[in-house]
């Protein structure tokens, strides 16, 4: 309970109040007139509010009272308010710091996050917010001290030798903020000094797939105990975390269907990304080979498909430093990231003529809405049924044969044939047929079948 009382001696309006079970009483410098009542009378319901709330603390309220002592240490805040309640006016001056109100926000609404997302918010919030805001008064916040510390953000060290931090990393961090200044506004009437704050410009990153002919390359040059994984990565579109957290259970070779139902991030087996990612893919025969060879391998060893000598999932980094990016530049191919197997898939998916609908099912879209805004320059003419133009292509062009250099074009590579068809000899047609070949020897050959020397070559153009 809580009520405004005037102090006979003085006639000055006095909050009289309890906390943690001790009779408090706090005299302010107004006199006792109604005007300055209902003043005082809404700091009050803001202070009831925040105790129900949990986040009150009495030095944001009573910065200079000798009771700070006995129930905390005095905050900054104190010296900002000055303690002087002949401000109530301003009712900037009430409210938890923006420390409390965050944990309060951030306990709140964690229910509704993946685990990964919650570690990556929390090292945001205690990496970066905190430190700046902590101690402030939420609804004392503004504009200019949001402005002000996203411009700290530029001058920060980034990863490398990178100056600041990139501007999808700040809008993300004031995006962050953002949400919590937004919601203490609702919640104690203020207007945000976030909300009107622009994002950043984004610079746009382009796709960068591989060729087939780089895809084959890799596969014909990668160790082989990566080769499973590499060909599922190219041909299934799944996303580094899918794949690594993929197990046995999910994996039905009788369907031929890849279901993919979680994900391994930050260390955890986590829930897919978004509902939208809940999907099942199909397998071509590539993939499907490549997961019976995988069986072969791990299944007995552990619970998920591609996993390490502990039985454990993929570490990312591991991958990529060890494996990754030392494979690309043996291969003399330009250094990207893994993602863009994911991207692969897509292009050669769309490239094949297949239908952008069932494509964003197996990326895990929930509409072709991004398929066309990211992929529209590789977009054929779409004509052919589900799935089985990219059978045929992968039936038609990937080979288990060697790759040589072609001397005619630099740059492109061709799978060496094992065997070159034959065309039936021709029968005769009148007299001196049967000598048409007899003058070239006994071990004349006809002419190779050139459809089958066509089919050799194989280079997909974007």
């Amino acid at each position: 309970m809580a009520k405004v009382t005037a102090r006979k001696e003085t006639g000055k309006l006095v909050i009289d109040f309890t906390y943690r079970g001790v009779r408090c009483r706090e005299q302010t410098a107004l006199d006792d007139t109604p005007a300055n009542r209902k003043r005082v009378q809404g700091v009050v319901d803001q202070l009831l509010k925040s105790q129900r709330l949990g986040t009150f603390r009495y030095a944001d309220y009573f910065p200079q009272s000798a009771m700070v002592t006995r129930f905390e240490i005095p905050s900054t805040t104190g010296n900002e308010a000055n303690g002087q309640l002949q401000k109530i006016d301003e009712p900037i001056a009430s409210g938890p710091t923006f420390r409390d109100f965050a944990n309060q926000w951030f306990d709140e609404r964690s229910i509704e996050w993946r685990r990964s997302h919650i570690k990556s918010l929390l090292s945001t919030l205690n990496g970066r917010l905190i430190p700046y805001f902590g101690d402030k008064v939420v609804s004392r916040i503004s504009k200019s001290d949001v402005l002000e510390f996203r411009a700290t953000l530029a001058k920060v060290k980034g990863r490398g030798e990178k100056a600041g931090l990139s501007p999808k990393r700040i809008n993300e961090i004031i995006g962050l903020l953002r949400q919590i200044l937004n919601e203490a506004a609702d919640r104690f009437e203020f207007n945000s000094p976030a909300d009107k704050i622009k994002k950043l410009k984004q610079p746009k990153t382009d796709v960068d797939p591989f060729s087939l002919v780089d895809v084959q390359r890799i596969l014909h040059t990668v160790r082989a105990d990566y080769k499973n994984y590499f060909t599922v990565r190219f041909f299934t579109g799944m996303r580094t975390g899918e794949v690594h957290g993929l197990k046995w259970k999910y994996v039905d070779f009788d369907l031929r269907i890849i279901r993919v139902r979680e994900t391994y991030v930050l260390g955890e087996d986590d829930y897919t990304k978004t509902e939208g990612s809940q999907r099942d893919i199909q397998m071509s025969h590539p993939v499907w080979d490549a997961l019976k060879s995988q069986y072969e391998a791990t299944y007995k060893v552990s619970d998920y498909v591609f996993c390490n000598l502990m039985g454990q999932p993929i570490d990312n980094k591991n991958f990529t430093d060890r494996v990754w990016y030392p494979l690309l530049r043996h291969l003399d191919l330009k250094e990207r990231r893994p993602y863009q197997m994911r991207h692969t898939a897509a292009t050669l998916w769309l490239a094949s003529g297949e239908a952008p609908e069932w494509i964003a099912r197996q990326l895990g879209h929930t509409s072709t809405e991004m398929l066309f805004r990211v992929y529209s320059r590789y977009v054929p003419n779409l004509t052919r049924q589900d799935g089985s133009a990219m059978e045929r292509l992968l039936a038609s062009k990937l080979s288990t044969g060697p790759l040589i250099a072609s001397d005619q074009q630099p740059g492109v590579y061709l799978p060496m044939q094992e065997a070159t068809a034959r065309q039936p000899t021709p029968k005769p047609r009148g007299p001196g047929a049967q000598g048409a070949l007899a003058g070239r020897g006994g071990d004349a050959q006809p002419p190779p079948d050139t459809l089958s020397a066509n089919a050799t070559r194989w280079q997909l153009s974007a």
